[in-house]
C-alpha cells in the first residue's frame, strides 16, 4: 500500500489530483491553507494504490507519493 503526502500550503486548489485519481482516495479540504485556498487531502481508510496520478498532474509539485 503507499502513502500519499500533500504539501496543504503549496497547493492552490486546482484539484487535478482528484478528478485523475482512480481509486478517489482524495478530496477537497473543508479547511484553507496559508493562501487561502481548500486544498486536497487524503480521505482517511482509503487506500492509495500508488499509480503517481496525482503526483505527475500536479502543477505546484505538492505531492510526494511513498511505497
Amino acid at each position: 500500500m503507499a502513502e500519499v503526502k500533500i504539501n496543504k500550503d503549496r497547493c492552490k486548489g486546482c484539484f487535478l489530483c482528484i478528478q485523475f485519481c482512480p481509486v478517489k482516495c482524495l478530496k477537497i479540504s473543508e479547511s484553507l491553507n496559508k493562501r487561502g485556498n481548500q486544498y486536497a487531502e487524503k480521505i482517511e481508510g482509503k487506500k492509495c494504490v500508488g499509480c503517481g496520478n496525482c503526483f505527475l498532474i500536479c502543477p505546484d509539485f505538492c505531492i510526494e507519493i511513498y511505497e
